[in-house]
């Protein structure tokens, strides 16, 4: 092996544009001078650099992409490959890693028909050491080569791209992206250049040129954090990557982020859309203008302005409707256009006008076809003249990992997926503005729901909508949990649960708001905030409700347990899809056992319902599978027979299990008792912590050991965390409540 003869350089580890010219210049000086340490001349052969050194946008750990490149003629490709062997040694040996080629300029040409990779990096391709001339001839040919041959490439690009994609999805709403691969990120704005180079569209704008920089300084952090080639942003790296950039907290990164992804997304689109046209014969050219609404046309498949509209002072309203009549015809409103409304529109008169107001309910019920429509005028500060509220909830990042979009995204969403519901309420016009406003209070201090309560209020006002839809509004934004919440935490058969629902509501045309608007919000957040079951909880909650709210009688079910009969033989066991139910010799230690065994068989209980009479135990547990797939019943039934008679080891499979689990969470758990009122009879215990192997196992266990009689309980997961709500018989004295507190928090404890 050739040790190298040119000390490898010290690159810098710091972020931004210095640091990466910084890295470029000494990468480049020390590269020319393995190449001429090795026999490079400059003549006939080139040392050239693609990728991000060819671009000069080093991070501290990327790869070194080259290429040496030479003649053709007789003998050059060994001479070439020989200066190539003494090279590379050199650049392996100081611990680069290294992409590498050896081509002539027709065989790079060839290859790049054939490798759109190749293609793009030849477009950016950039002399490190030797015959210029050599480099510069190549590159000419590649560009031409590349402007013949758009109309087959960029097909292809556009597949290739769409699926990258789907494969990493899109950086501006994920907690833990990939800011090169997922959409908006990195890659994407080499693909702009691309477009750029073919002569179809405009290189990349100002704006992205900007969010490309964001996005690199936030690499070039990663690298430093990690002390290796990374491009996924985990949530543990993100203090130390807000700290080097001195953006001040883990929040504001994912909001540049967040913005710099939808920047480079949006230009992205526009650039395809001009692809589209471009490639297509029937757009390009002269096209009619077909009308869409009042000073709202159609031309090239884009909605444009109608002449007429195009005054020095155009009405307050344009922009709402353009983007109604937009989003109704499912067509993007043109770059120019937008530009126009974001520099000329008007500030909207206060109250609304009737025509603006209803653009804007309009555009909140036209579905899929409105999301990108609104994130369009969003781009251009449109949303914004709208809601000046929303400044602060854009791109404002979420704290569980259960969400998949950003606040303001989120919002959106919640209003497209209500939408659907519109024939579920007899006010679908509200329904789509809660969706729209029912987080907006996130990122200020306090419940969300309360804080935004207020908030949205003093919207539908200004929206001048009439008082009576300004109280609903404040009303269901401050109760859009309380129906899950309810469903999953509370006891369904006590009275007090539908009575103190009923109460809130008020009304039957308002709890119908709630529900869709509670559907619309789980869609919204992403799959790990549904399912059946909770579905099913929460509609068995409103019909309880609706006929309390008809008749004026609380009358809930019986508890699932107390409906059980009693069997023939014990301990009988019972399973059906997602219902598990045990009658069985009441002893101390019951509930614990069948919750261990249910959560060895991958079993997440998701309510348990307790019933105690006569020396009998019967039990009912709704259950779902954690991992999907199909539950083993004749195993489990097995299992559970031997768990209820103390004969199987349940605590010891479990700590097992438990010593192999990752405890990703350093928050402490937390008791929250709740008051007297939430329940008949009983004691509400609520137990809010980080999902473990075994949880209810270890809660229930150390509930029986105090000699607490829990008589039902609800377990509500969401993401990583859990609320577990524990209705303990009777009322407990604070003694008893202090102990068994310091009981639950020791079990909720990971050791």
């Amino acid at each position: 092996m050739t040790q190298p003869t040119a000390p490898a350089p010290v690159l810098s580890t710091g972020a931004g544009a210095v640091a990466r010219a910084e890295r470029s210049a000494a990468l480049d000086a020390w590269l020319s001078k393995v190449y001429a340490d090795a026999g490079g001349g400059t003549d006939g052969v080139a040392l050239v650099a693609v990728g991000g050194l060819g671009r000069r946008e080093c991070a501290p750990r990327s790869d070194l992409d080259l290429v040496l490149l030479h003649s053709g003629e007789p003998g050059a490709e060994a001479t070439a490959d020989a200066l190539g062997t003494r090279m590379w040694y050199q650049i392996w040996d100081a611990k680069f890693a290294l992409d590498h080629s050896t081509r002539s300029p027709e065989q790079a040409l060839v290859l790049a028909r054939e490798d759109l990779k190749v293609a793009l990096g030849l477009l950016d391709a950039r002399l490190i050491a030797g015959d210029a001339t050599l480099l510069a001839g190549l590159h000419t040919a590649a560009v031409a080569q590349w402007r013949r041959e758009a109309r087959h490439l960029l097909p292809v690009l556009r597949e290739l791209t769409q699926a990258r994609w789907s494969a990493h999805g899109e950086l501006a709403f994920l907690l833990e992206g990939d800011v090169k691969e997922s959409r908006g990120g990195l890659r994407d704005v080499g693909v702009l250049r691309g477009i750029g180079f073919a002569g179809v569209a405009d290189g990349p704008r100002p704006a992205v040129r900007g969010a490309h920089r964001t996005l690199l300084d936030v690499r070039d952090a990663l690298h430093a954090v990690r002390g290796r080639r990374v491009d996924r942003l985990l949530a543990q790296d993100r203090d130390e990557v807000a700290e080097l950039l001195d953006l001040g907290d883990r929040d504001e990164v994912l909001r540049r982020i967040a913005e710099a992804a939808r920047t480079i997304a949006y230009a992205s689109d526009d650039a395809w859309r001009a692809v589209e046209r471009w490639s297509s014969p029937g757009m390009r050219g002269h096209a009619e203008r077909r009308p869409l609404a009042r000073d709202v046309v159609e031309q090239h498949g884009e909605v444009v302005l109608a002449r007429a509209a195009v005054t020095p002072r155009p009405d307050p309203t344009l922009p709402l409707r353009v983007a109604a009549a937009a989003a109704r015809a499912e067509l993007p409103i043109a770059h120019a256009t937008l530009e126009w409304l974001g520099g000329f529109a008007a500030p909207m008169p206060q109250p609304w006008p009737a025509p603006a107001r209803d653009a804007l309910l309009t555009l909140l019920g036209s579905g899929p076809s409105m999301i990108s429509i609104w994130e369009a005028c969003d781009r251009y500060g449109l949303v914004v003249n709208w809601l000046p509220e929303w400044a602060r909830v854009r791109s404002l990042p979420q704290h569980s990992p259960v969400h998949l979009f950003t606040v303001d995204r989120h919002l959106v969403e919640t209003a497209r997926h209500a939408a659907k519901l519109s024939r579920d309420v007899d006010r679908p016009d509200l329904l789509v503005l809660c969706g729209l406003l029912h987080d907006v209070g996130k990122g200020l201090p306090g419940d969300h729901s309360t804080v935004g309560a207020p908030i949205a209020a003093d919207i539908a006002s200004r929206l001048g909508l009439p008082d009576a839809d300004v109280a609903l509004v404040e009303k269901v934004v401050r109760l859009h949990l309380l129906l899950p919440d309810t469903a999953t935490r509370r006891d369904l058969s006590d009275p007090r649960t539908i009575g103190t629902v009923a109460a809130a509501v008020g009304d039957a045309s308002t709890l119908a708001v709630l529900h869709a608007l509670a559907r619309a919000d789980a869609a919204a957040t992403g799959p790990g905030a549904w399912s059946d079951w909770k579905g099913r909880l929460i509609a068995e909650l409103v019909r309880h409700v609706e006929r309390a709210l008809d008749t004026g009688v609380v009358a809930p079910p019986p508890s699932p347990a107390a409906a059980l009969p009693k069997p023939e033989k014990l301990p009988s066991v019972r399973i059906e899809t997602d219902v598990v139910s045990v009658t069985a010799q009441d002893r101390r230690g019951l509930l614990a056992a069948v919750a261990g065994c249910l959560s060895l068989h991958r079993l997440d209980v998701v309510t348990a319902d307790t019933v105690s009479t006569g020396g009998l135990a019967r039990m009912v547990c709704a259950v779902q599978p954690r991992y999907g797939g199909e539950v083993d019943r004749e195993a489990l039934g097995s299992e559970l027979r031997r768990a209820v008679l103390g004969e199987l080891p349940v605590a010891e499979r479990l700590a097992a299990r438990e010593r192999s689990a990752r405890h990703r969470s350093a928050v402490p758990p937390r008791v929250v008792w709740q008051p007297a009122s939430a329940a008949t009879a009983a004691t509400v215990l609520e137990l809010r912590a980080s999902d473990t192997p075994g949880l209810l196992f270890r809660v229930a266990r150390a509930l029986e050991d105090v000699g607490a009689d829990v008589r039902s309980a609800r377990i509500s997961t969401l993401g990583g965390e859990v609320v577990d709500a524990f209705y303990l018989a009777g009322e407990l004295s604070d003694d008893d409540r202090a102990r068994v507190q310091d009981a639950v928090l020791q079990a909720a404890t990971p050791a």
